[in-house]
């Protein structure tokens, strides 16, 4: 059996980047860990902790996670405008690269990972903390000995597909059309291909455990708010797959369908 950890931004995203895949490996005996960078919060940390890791903590037991752990930063948002630091913690953009990726390989060195999922170069759509979760998780696995790492992305033709559907059926989505059209990867560089459909019904859960942000006014929420509401089979058919890029890898003729495979 393996170790496996996921690395990620923020609350929330471990269930749309790797939430099956995540579920997957549980199911099967491995040791599954989440580290997430930030709590999501742009403010200052309210007394009692962030509600946001509360709720990732209760999507991460839905998905058979065993441990999470919280690297210490704050959300650093998107768009033009870059907020000054709340006063009790960084924003993890501004984070120094060397000491967050030794934060994490702390962690990769006591759980003895396998493999590290992570981000791939454009950080999905290009946020400015999962353009930073690639560059340390890259490094971290550099200073752990982690010899394996896959970066969670998406194909572009499948981000348009999505894109187009929510379109049509008029659920406001405040992203850039255009940007995402070189967003996330290029199908030839995808390395794994997992179907998670048998897991929909965990990944719909965990999604549904962030109630802060299905509630709330976020870019996402219109969204989030419809995909909890879908009868699982039908979530399975938007959700049910996951793609990863093996780093330093070449791509396959055809993607490999375990996260447990790899090039020779």
């Amino acid at each position: 059996m393996a170790t496996v950890l996921a690395f990620h931004a923020h609350p929330d995203d471990e269930v749309f980047l790797t939430g099956g895949t995540l579920a997957r490996a549980a199911a099967e005996g491995h040791r599954v860990l989440i580290v997430v960078a930030t709590d999501g919060l742009m403010d200052a940390a309210p007394e009692g902790g962030a509600p946001r890791l509360s709720e990732l903590r209760a999507s991460a037991a839905v998905l058979g996670v065993t441990r999470v752990v919280h690297l210490g930063y704050a959300n650093s948002g998107h768009g033009a405008v870059l907020y000054p630091d709340p006063p009790d913690r960084a924003r993890f953009v501004r984070a120094d690269t060397e000491e967050a990726a030794e934060r994490l390989a702390a962690v990769l060195r006591e759980e003895d990972v396998d493999l590290l999922l992570s981000y791939d170069a454009n950080g999905g759509y290009g946020h400015r903390d999962h353009v930073k979760v690639h560059e340390v998780g890259k490094r971290a696995a550099e200073l752990a000995g982690v010899h394996r790492v896959l970066e969670a992305t998406m194909p572009r033709d499948v981000v348009a597909r999505l894109v187009k559907l929510v379109r049509l059926l008029r659920i406001p989505f405040r992203f850039d059309a255009d940007a995402l059209r070189t967003a996330y990867s290029s199908r030839a560089a995808i390395t794994h291909t997992i179907d998670v459909r048998r897991f929909a019904g965990q990944k719909q859960a965990a999604l549904a455990a962030h109630r802060s942000e299905v509630s709330g006014t976020g870019r996402l929420a219109p969204v989030m708010r419809v995909l909890v509401r879908l009868p699982a089979p039908v979530f399975g058919w938007l959700l049910g797959r996951e793609w990863f890029v093996e780093a330093r890898a070449t791509a396959p003729s055809k993607a490999f369908a375990d996260i447990f495979q790899s090039a020779p």
